[in-house]
């Protein structure tokens, strides 16, 4: 009875609060709006009072006071034309409200003009009214960009990628909308659908929507409107179907702070929804409180319907207490108004006058700080500080806490006030949950649409069948699919952890042949197919109205040629130019000649090149000898062994560079490959690869010819361009493997890699599908099934191993013919040289040649002499002696001279024994020369 005593002072008889206060209070006053004949505005206004009494029971030594001035509105034009009045008539300093979930610019306006703050316990968001450009605005409630992320993180947790959004066709709605949109986006969850429903909307409108839904894949629904349209649509949504298992429904504290206060009947229908709310810490003076509110709601408004406490009277309570806070920060003052210099025409908005203790009071509310009812009231940016969320489950005749939610931690089991933590999107955090249908198990928030099969469009192809062929039973008019693409699709459906009714629909017209390209069968998808399984290659340009699996085949176009097969029996010289050869000979005779006369020169060792015979040959095969025959022996100055070691670092580098080089001739044509202008080009009919040669290689139109199966390739290629055929084929790997596998020793492939992402399934855009097939898709290509699926479809023989390295099982092996040219330049040169030794012409002929080349060597050898005997005469040795052979050799150069050519065999004979006396005759002068100059050297010793 004292509570309610106390707050019938604290209203007054006029509506007015303080009329018995004390003259020496200083009175502020504070305009409330309310429509007190809603339950809301009934709970609301008792708070307020309580809340008003409460803080000067509290508080009695304060020297301020509020006095409250209500108004009551219904409609946005009663809230309009209550705050003018409140502004005008009572100079009110501030305004409560009004009560609506959104702001109103209009009364932001008014409040911003006559600098009053507007100070809303109600509104959740606003968006277009920023504290920065509108500091007369104020919200002590947290902004719902909370709710719409925790929303986003409980999508993300149990795996739902895309969602249905019911939403109140109002202001409320609205803003909501746009918040929920963004978390969703930046938590990459599509919404599939977006439904506005009037808060006036008729039972069988919002039945009629409720039915479009059903026969969606999407199966998960977040619902944002207020209690009375949720009560409804739940009721109605249970009467449909939707509350059963496989469904999953989202609410919003719209609906989740009035749980205490719904129909037991709704509460029924709702079994299984989850929602979020703003969490209120349990105190005992929150306990207490509840208990004073509920004997009061009882005895001064037993006609109200809300029996049960929310968290719109709780921060209605906590407002009034950082109001009067303020106000007593400030102090003593005596508030008053400026008068508006403005012209008797203007309107009574532009009369308002300025309250002077507006602009301090909407700053020091900034700045209050306690312990409210629903815990810590700090403002921050002209709205209270984001709080944590409660997750509740609806079941059997209420809810229950499952979990929590906070902007820094995410979804907690447990609530922890303190930082430290890393953000959690695991909903395993969360105590055990029933879902619709008093199911324990999580829907996956998607099924296939109940009202039949999922339709599988599959194309028709006349051919390469193995990947998708389609037949009809002439006595049922059954369709028969199969094929590679099909048998990985029958795979998958097994890999997947749920059933799926099926059915395959060719994409044929009337006549039972193709309807169309690729592009045209996947532009039917979400029309006439719920997804498309076959050779689809996934494309950029594609994706814009489909959705792709992961590939299940390998990517890229390759270009397929026949093999060169040019018979050239002299490949072997072809790795060096002429040019090259000719250096090479020439550095040989070069080096020989050095060698000749480094070895000349030797001291003491004058023979060491043997006769004349083998000194000429020394020129010639002397470099080649020491590659085959390396004697330590062979040379005795250790300047020629210099010039042999640069000599074989030569010839190795030579030895190497000739084999590289041959070596890439065999390949090098694997590896590159141009078309010509005149080039014909085979591609597939259908596929994109005709509209890839033409816009990406620029391959004129006429020049590309379409064939449907492996024979036509085969024999387009075997007749070539200058016979109707073609020169080159372009097309994807999977197929080209197909076709080199029974054509293998006629082509090759040759060149890049075109890339391309594989063949893949198709879906509508943002279809829940996607993911789940494309994991499937993983385990059966990573399986060691896939080959027997391969082999089933493209023969038992068939590898894909085999057929990867397109070089190596292209490159044909090497012949003898290609070695030919060697082999008789071999051939040749061992008749020779039977030639001359076995024949007597050969021999004859020899015998010629060695004589002309022994009188050239002794010309140039006698000339060299001379000059060296010139060299000795003008510069003797140190014991005043020169060498006296020179003569001995110019004798025997005369008597050479003095031979003519051969008439006749034996003359020829007869000479060539005089040539070899007189050899002798001249190395018996050498060493009797060599004898004087010892022993004159011996003497001279003594």
């Amino acid at each position: 009875m004292w509570d309610i005593v106390g707050t019938s002072a604290a209203l007054g008889d006029d509506g007015r609060n303080g009329s018995a206060a004390a003259s020496t209070y200083s009175s502020v006053h504070i305009g409330v709006v309310l429509d007190s004949n809603t339950s809301m505005g009934a709970m609301v206004d008792l708070c307020i009072s309580m809340a008003l009494w409460d803080f000067y029971s509290v508080h009695s030594d304060y020297k301020t006071r509020l006095v409250l001035y209500r108004k009551d509105a219904q409609n946005y034009l009663d809230v309009a034309s209550a705050v003018l009045e409140l502004m005008k008539n009572e100079k009110v300093h501030s305004i409560l409200g009004p009560q609506m979930l959104t702001d109103d610019k209009f009364i932001v306006e008014l409040g911003r003009k006559a600098h009053v703050p507007v100070i809303s316990f109600m509104a959740r968001s606003a968006q277009s009214l920023s504290y920065a450009q509108s500091p007369f605005y104020i919200r002590t409630t947290p902004d719902d960009s909370n709710q719409a992320k925790a929303l986003a993180t409980l999508c993300q947790g149990f795996e739902w990628h895309e969602a249905v959004i019911l939403y109140e066709d109002s202001a409320y709605g609205n803003q909501f909308l746009s918040q929920i949109n963004n978390a969703f986006r930046e938590a990459d969850i599509r919404l599939a659908n977006i439904v506005a429903i009037s808060t006036s909307a008729e039972g069988h409108h919002i039945k009629k929507d409720l039915n479009k839904l059903k026969t969606m894949q999407t199966r998960v629904f977040v619902v944002h409107m207020n209690a009375a349209l949720g009560s409804r649509l739940f009721v109605l949504a249970k009467q449909a179907g939707m509350m059963s298992e496989g469904y999953a429904w989202l609410i919003t504290d719209g609906l989740g702070n009035f749980m205490n206060s719904i129909d037991s009947a709704v509460v029924d229908s709702m079994e299984g929804v989850l929602g979020v709310r703003p969490y209120v810490r349990k105190s005992e003076n929150l306990k207490n409180f509840e208990t004073r509110w509920k004997k009061n709601m009882l005895l001064m408004k037993p006609e109200s319907t809300v029996k049960e406490l929310n968290v719109y009277g709780l921060w209605a309570y906590d407002t009034v207490w950082g109001l009067a806070m303020a106000i007593e920060k400030i102090g003593m003052v005596n508030p008053g108004f400026l008068e508006r210099k403005t012209s008797k025409n203007c309107s009574e908005i532009s009369n308002l006058r300025i309250s002077e203790f507006g602009p301090k009071l909407a700053k020091e509310l900034q700045n209050v700080t306690f312990e409210g009812l629903t815990g810590d009231f700090h403002l921050d940016g002209g709205q209270l500080k984001s709080s944590p969320l409660e997750i509740f489950n609806v079941f059997e005749t209420g809810d229950r806490i499952i979990g929590y939610w906070t902007p820094d931690g995410g979804i907690r089991r447990k609530l922890a006030l303190t930082g430290g933590q890393t953000y959690s999107t695991s909903t395993k955090e969360l105590k055990s949950i029933v879902w619709p249908g008093d199911s324990v198990k999580q829907p996956i928030g998607w099924a296939i649409p109940s009202i039949g099969k999922l339709k599988v469009g599959v194309p028709m192809k006349d051919g390469f069948t193995e990947f998708v062929k389609v037949s009809k039973d002439p006595l049922t008019n059954k369709i028969n699919v199969a094929g590679f693409s099909i048998d990985i699709f029958l795979s998958v459906l097994q890999q997947l952890p749920f059933d799926v009714d099926h059915e395959f629909i060719p994409f044929t017209n009337q006549s039972g042949l193709s309807k169309g390209s690729y592009d045209d069968l996947l532009s039917n998808v979400s029309k006439t197919f719920d997804m498309v399984v076959g050779d689809t290659t996934i494309l950029a340009d594609r994706s814009k109205y489909v959705d792709f699996t992961l590939p299940y085949s390998e990517s890229g176009i390759v270009v397929v040629v026949k093999h060169k097969k040019e018979k050239d029996m002299w490949i072997f010289v072809k790795p060096f130019k002429w040019d090259l050869w000719l250096t090479i000979f020439s550095t040989c005779i070069f080096i020989g000649i050095v060698l000749r006369i480094l070895e000349n020169r030797a001291k003491n060792n004058s023979d060491s090149l043997g006769p004349h015979k083998q000194q000429l040959g020394f020129l010639f095969w002397f470099p080649i000898a020491v590659l085959a025959f390396p004697e330590k022996n062979m040379v005795t100055n250790n300047w020629s062994r210099f010039v042999l070691v640069v000599w074989l670092f030569m010839a190795y580098i030579i030895m190497q560079s000739y084999t590289a080089n041959l070596s890439a001739m065999f390949t090098v044509d694997q590896l590159d490959f141009r078309l010509s202008d005149d080039s014909y080009i085979g591609c597939q009919t259908g596929t994109f690869v005709k509209d890839f040669l033409i816009n990406r290689l620029h391959i004129s139109e006429s020049k590309i010819e379409e064939y449907s199966t492996v024979e036509e390739y085969h024999e387009a290629m075997t007749k070539g361009s200058k016979n109707g055929g073609i020169d080159a084929i372009f097309d994807e790997i999977p197929y080209m493997k197909l076709f080199l596998d029974r054509y293998s020793s006629n082509y090759k492939i040759v060149g890049p890699t075109y890339r391309t992402d594989g063949f893949g399934f198709a879906f509508p855009l943002g279809s829940p599908l996607v993911i789940h097939f494309s994991r499937a898709i993983l385990a059966v290509t990573e399986a060691s099934n896939i080959t027997a699926i391969e082999q089933k479809n493209f023969g038992v023989n068939y590898s894909s191993d085999n057929q990867l390295d397109s070089i190596n099982k292209a490159s044909p092996g090497l012949t003898a013919y290609n070695f030919g040219g060697l082999f008789i330049l071999i051939a040749s040169a061992l008749l020779f040289a039977l030639f001359c030794s076995e024949t007597s012409v050969g021999q004859r002929l020899t015998d010629i040649l060695t004589y002309y080349s022994h009188r050239c060597f002794f010309f140039l050898s006698f000339r060299g002499y001379n000059e060296s005997r010139a060299s000795s005469m003008v510069h003797p040795d140190t014991n005043g002696h020169s060498s006296s052979d020179e003569e001995e050799v110019v004798r025997g150069s005369d008597r050479l001279d003095d031979s003519s050519m051969p008439g006749r065999e034996h003359e020829f004979v007869q000479r060539n024994v005089n040539i070899s006396s007189r050899d002798a005759q001249v190395s018996e002068v050498q060493m009797s020369e060599q004898r004087n100059v010892d022993v004159s050297s011996r003497q001279i010793n003594s």
